[in-house]
């Protein structure tokens, strides 16, 4: 196929390749031994750095919102020992800084766009950032197509009225979310409530991982490669932006935040030593009551909150694990089995805390509307169909350039507010998976034939991202609702990024709105302005 300008880009320091590498389609597993041009001795050992946790913002409070002042800006990290990498992020940091506010506080986050002027493709490098399991307005919610140019700054308004989760924001910009995502435009949101704050561990027991991987070039700069828009799959595994970090515990239960922010690639968690990992939060809160599973899926942008009890371990054992077992439609390479370590500290532990060794295998959580639900058989069923077509990827034959076409009008979907629906999402393409993504609601994963054949029991609370394997039909119950009633167009899309930008991408309209006159109409309300500090 010939060479587009998607194909081959230079960002910046950064070096972006495309259509080179991996044999296509991806059937089973893949194994190499590497990818990363490292030397030998630069190549990152296993478990040699601690984990670093991320900056968390502190807001200023103007009339009981809280607000955030946040730059994405070129910048570099010291990921590969002795080498810089150049990383597009915000506020230069990767992961980015963490967010966190009480539900029931509205928060505004202004985003400011000091990327370089001139982008990997010759104009402006634009910018869309998405919360990614808020129940945003949708001029708010990170629009493909509404962007922020460099030089601008956009205030995005959230409400914070769902049940606490763990969310994270991430650029989403048209046809170039991959890039930005993979050059560090991501960052953990976590919203706080009382009942979550009552069940499980808090403070320096809660505990965001966002596991990423990546290629790297001889100096240490990314390699971007993603196959002929297949997907990207790295032979180095970061946890908080460290190559197989370790992390110090006591022995008692630790709360982990795991965020899958690969841009293709999935996991298969489990810990060597065999011990459970106990499931207590999905994409959309708590579960209706915990889990314990030996190994767990964990597809791409999908959070599970995962509660592992170090009190159970052994004295004599002061190392715990935690390994990537793989899962089909991934390549893999000699180290991307392994994770992160846990070493164990001997240190006092403070046995008054009731979660300190609570085992959460049934243990009661919280229930929820979503969760709720029941298939009545009356529910209006929305089909879309997955796959890949003349070299575009597609959902029911179509693009998001078909929804540009229409004039942003085209739609897979219109539910009334609060209607309930049947969306069965099936996967043609043979040799990938999809991590299908609906913004704006939580829905319940009800059925999955094909592949597994079955719902996961970690998959057993809100969802937001559903893995759709390789053959795999999965059906999902949505009601159509969010605390505020929003209405409005909203984006669904595949999570593989490079799915997503070429071009895995629809949208669902929300209510009776006049598509001439809607007041949230995301290409003309709320748009960014030129930032007045912008130096340039």
């Amino acid at each position: 196929m010939s060479i587009s300008r998607r194909h081959l880009l230079g960002l910046g320091g950064l070096s972006l390749v495309g259509a080179a590498g991996l044999a296509l389609p991806l059937g089973s597993t893949t194994q190499a031994k590497s990818i990363s041009t490292l030397s030998s001795k630069n190549f990152p050992k296993r478990y040699a750095q601690a984990l670093r946790l991320p900056t968390v913002l502190t807001p200023q409070m103007v009339d009981g919102t809280a607000v955030y002042d946040i730059t994405a800006r070129q910048s570099t990290a010291q990921i590969i020992p002795g080498l810089t990498t150049p990383v597009y992020a915000y506020n230069g940091e990767v992961p980015g800084p963490v967010i966190k506010v009480n539900r029931g506080t509205p928060s505004r986050v202004i985003m400011r766009n000091r990327l370089p002027r001139n982008g990997p493709w010759g104009g402006n490098y634009e910018i869309s950032t998405h919360l990614h399991g808020s129940a945003s307005n949708p001029e708010f919610d990170g629009y493909a197509s509404d962007v922020t140019k460099v030089g601008q700054m956009k205030a995005y308004e959230y409400p914070n009225l769902q049940p606490a989760r763990t969310l994270w924001y991430h650029d989403h910009g048209q046809h170039w979310t991959a890039q930005n995502a993979y050059s560090g435009l991501a960052a953990q949101y976590h919203l706080h409530d009382d009942t979550e704050r009552a069940l499980l561990p808090q403070g320096e027991f809660d505990v965001p991982l966002t596991v990423t991987d990546a290629i790297f070039l001889a100096d240490g700069r990314l390699k971007y490669d993603d196959s002929s828009h297949s997907g990207l799959w790295g032979d180095v595994i970061l946890v908080n932006g460290t190559p197989w970090p370790t992390m110090k515990v006591k022995r008692r239960t630790y709360r982990f935040r795991i965020l899958d922010a690969s841009i293709a690639r999935s996991y298969r968690w489990r810990l060597d030593n065999g011990m459970p990992l106990q499931v207590v939060a999905t994409d959309g809160g708590l579960m209706p009551q915990g889990v314990a599973v030996s190994t767990m899926r964990h597809g791409g942008a999908e959070r599970y909150e995962v509660v592992v009890d170090f009190s159970r371990v052994p004295a004599t054992t002061k190392r715990v694990e935690l390994l990537n077992m793989s899962n089909p439609n991934n390549v893999d390479y000699d180290f991307t089995n392994k994770v992160m370590a846990f070493d164990l500290s001997d240190e006092p532990v403070d046995t008054s805390d009731p979660t300190w060794n609570r085992n959460y295998d049934g243990f009661p959580l919280a229930p929820s509307e979503t969760m709720s639900l029941v298939e009545t058989g009356a529910e209006r069923r929305v089909r879309l169909r997955v796959e890949r077509a003349n070299g575009l990827w597609t959902i029911n034959g179509k693009t998001w350039e078909n929804v540009i076409a229409s004039e942003y009008r085209e739609t897979v979907a219109n539910p009334a507010l609060n209607e309930v629906q049947v969306w069965e999402i099936e996967n043609r393409s043979g040799g990938w998976f999809h991590p299908v993504h609906i913004h704006l609601i939580d829905f319940k994963v009800i059925g999955r034939t094909g592949g597994s054949g079955r719902v996961l029991p970690h998959e057993n609370g809100p969802k937001d991202v559903v893995y759709v394997g390789e053959g795999e039909t999965v059906r999902l119950l949505i009601k159509f609702s969010s605390p505020t009633n929003q209405t409005g167009r909203y984006m669904v899309h595949c999570h593989n990024l490079p799915h997503e930008d070429h071009d895995m991408m629809q949208q669902f309209k929300v209510g009776d709105v006049d598509d001439k006159a809607d007041p949230h109409d995301p290409m003309t309300v709320g748009a960014a302005w030129n930032d007045p500090t912008f130096p340039g």
